[in-house]
């Protein structure tokens, strides 16, 4: 409780804290961007707050990953990808702080410059940034990257490019972007893409590239070597271009971070225990209380660091696809949150030491509040009041139970639901009005073993109310393939969120997204009241507008019922060999995909 109350005034703070200086204009090149006001750092900052500038070079480590790849091209739809890839092997021009809501500061780019309504930017190149092989990255290597990803590349790169009117060289180390939409995010997500080799992929096959053509990144590490579905080894670059600026200091400090690929998690996890990999990311609360008392933990070899942070829960659970029947059904939905046992499931799972998540953005300041909505997020609303799901202004809260296996009242509140919808049971089946049985499928990957113990444990109260549930695991390549087409009925659901959501938000949930193939709208929303709230948000000249607009979309993405909620992750479980070690002081968006291990540092000692 003491973490969550903490959170909610850091973030209502860090994001009041940005508009208190007022929007205003960037009219000269500057060291950094926000979204609302000045960056927190000084154009003569010397490193991030969060890192550690005195962290030494070196050190071997291992880190383990589920599943395979077939692929080593993290910017395009085909195939499955080391997730950790890009992170490290390519650079934007802008690097993000995780210590502020939403600010950038220079990386590829030593200045950006926009205009007070943000219709343009324009960045200037460092002197001397290069790929890994030496040849210099340049302002026709980003025209072409934006072009490039923006055609060929992943679904997730050609919003943003189609918001772009134009992009010019204007100097010898200037490229100028004009928009052709009113969105002031699109000035720093200009900076966030990554920058790719004109001269590697000019005329070449980048959408299906065979595993062995690896995209030549400017990054610190680069791949050195690989084995398709077993490995990769990235190691440290001693030419890297950008090894004094500011934003890198204290960071990316291992000589080589290897990936292996284990199977599962369990064999994962036994491969940890018996030395094979360095750290280990751990979600289940339980699992981190009982099953960390190997002999490597009571030597002192393996140490548990607890990271708190204050970013929004996110949502994790089962996402429901509403492009098929049934599930195109809000009722059948609802039935659906009714029989899923949340406290009965949590406790068996995790010793119930993990609250649930109650909404998108909760565990923030732009997390719907309780009760019908008010104010400004009432104004928003209404005028989409015939499209909205039920219960998102009067107030929606997910079912609980009373912990019991047989969750009664649970059971009963789904049953009548779904007879609202038009079924019945008959013979002990729950079937359609034209008498044929419901079933359906729940999608999980092979190696997701908690996600499976949590459909097995739904299934048993699905049958309850007539309906056959079954459980299909497949291979990482099937899986990225199927839901990258839309092709499951029920799958696991994760999507992190930050204090400073933006168009992204349109890939997730927005209407354009549903049918687009790539999309991260899994679940098929397609409702005018979230494209509004989104719009909202983007449009947002102040903080108020702009909690208000978050707040009403959590509303309407909540009461849709799209995904079924697991527990809520407050807090980061990372178990690591003590000789791996990192800063005292946290970010306030905790451990993340890069914080460990592009903070950390090796000690012998």
């Amino acid at each position: 409780m003491a973490l969550d109350n903490f959170s909610r005034a850091q973030g209502f703070a860090a994001l009041s804290s940005l508009i208190l200086w007022g929007i205003g204009a960037q009219a000269e090149p500057r060291h950094a961007i926000s979204m609302y006001g000045v960056p927190a750092l000084a154009d003569d900052y010397t490193h991030l707050p969060y890192a550690n500038p005195e962290a030494p070079l070196g050190g071997d480590i291992v880190l383990g990953n589920t599943g395979g790849f077939d692929s080593l091209n993290p910017f395009v739809l085909k195939g499955t990808k080391p997730w950790q890839l890009g992170f490290f092997t390519h650079e934007t021009l802008m690097g993000r702080s995780w210590n502020e809501p939403f600010t950038l500061y220079g990386l590829l780019a030593e200045t950006v410059e926009t205009d007070e309504d943000r219709t343009w930017v324009e960045f200037t190149l460092r002197e001397g940034t290069s790929f890994s092989d030496g040849s210099p990255l340049t302002v026709e290597d980003v025209i072409f990257s934006f072009d490039l990803l923006g055609t060929k590349g992943h679904p997730r790169y050609h919003n943003l490019y189609k918001q772009i009117d134009r992009i010019e060289q204007t100097g010898p180390r200037k490229v100028k972007f004009t928009f052709n939409s009113d969105n002031r995010e699109l000035a720093l997500l200009a900076g966030l893409r990554p920058i790719l080799s004109k001269a590697q992929w000019e005329g070449r096959e980048f959408a299906n590239a065979p595993v062995q053509d690896i995209p030549l990144g400017s990054g610190p590490y680069t791949v050195t070597g690989y084995e398709s579905g077993r490995y990769v080894t990235l190691s440290r670059n001693s030419d890297y271009w950008g090894v004094n600026i500011p934003f890198r200091q204290g960071t990316h400090n291992f000589d080589t971070i290897k990936l292996d690929f284990y199977g599962d998690s369990k064999v994962l996890f036994e491969g940890f225990k018996a030395g094979e990999i360095s750290a280990v990311r751990e979600f289940n609360a339980e699992s981190w209380q009982t099953q960390y008392d190997f002999p490597a933990i009571a030597r002192g070899d393996i140490v548990k660091s607890v990271i708190p942070h204050q970013k929004p829960s996110g949502m994790t659970g089962f996402v429901m696809n509403t492009r098929r029947a049934p599930f195109d059904d809000w009722r059948v939905r609802d039935a659906l949150l009714h029989a899923f046992n949340f406290e009965y499931i949590n406790d068996t799972l995790t010793g119930g030491a993990q609250p649930r998540i109650t909404s998108y953005f909760s565990n923030s300041v732009l997390g719907a509040e309780e009760g019908p909505a008010k104010g400004r997020v009432a104004e928003l609303l209404l005028p989409y009041q015939d499209t909205l799901p039920a219960g998102t202004l009067e107030g929606y809260s997910l079912p609980t139970s009373d912990g019991s296996a047989r969750n009664r009242a649970g059971i009963r509140a789904a049953m009548a639901q779904l007879e609202a919808a038009g079924y019945s049971v008959t013979e002990g089946t729950m079937r359609r009005g034209d008498g044929t049985p419901v079933t359906f499928d729940f999608l999980i990957a092979k190696g997701s073993t908690e996600d499976v113990a949590i459909a097995e444990l739904f299934t048993r109260a699905l049958e309850r109310l007539g309906i056959k549930a079954t459980i299909e695991t497949v291979d990482d390549a099937q899986y990225f393939s199927r839901t990258g087409e839309f092709d499951f009925d029920i799958t696991p659901f994760r999507r992190s969120l930050s204090l400073s959501p933006g168009n992204e938000q349109k890939f997730y949930w927005g209407t354009e997204a549903a049918d687009q193939p790539g999309s991260r709208n899994l679940m098929g929303a397609r409702n005018p009241a979230i494209d509004a709230m989104i719009d909202a948000m983007l449009g947002a000249r102040d903080s108020a507008d702009f909690v208000a607009a978050t707040r009403a979309l959590d509303r309407v993405l909540t009461a849709g019922r799209y995904v079924i909620p697991f527990w809520s992750y407050t807090e980061g479980r990372i178990a690591h060999v003590r000789e791996m070690q990192y800063p005292d002081t946290l970010p306030i968006y905790g451990d993340g995909a890069q914080w460990m291990p592009e903070l950390w540092w090796w000690d012998a000692e």
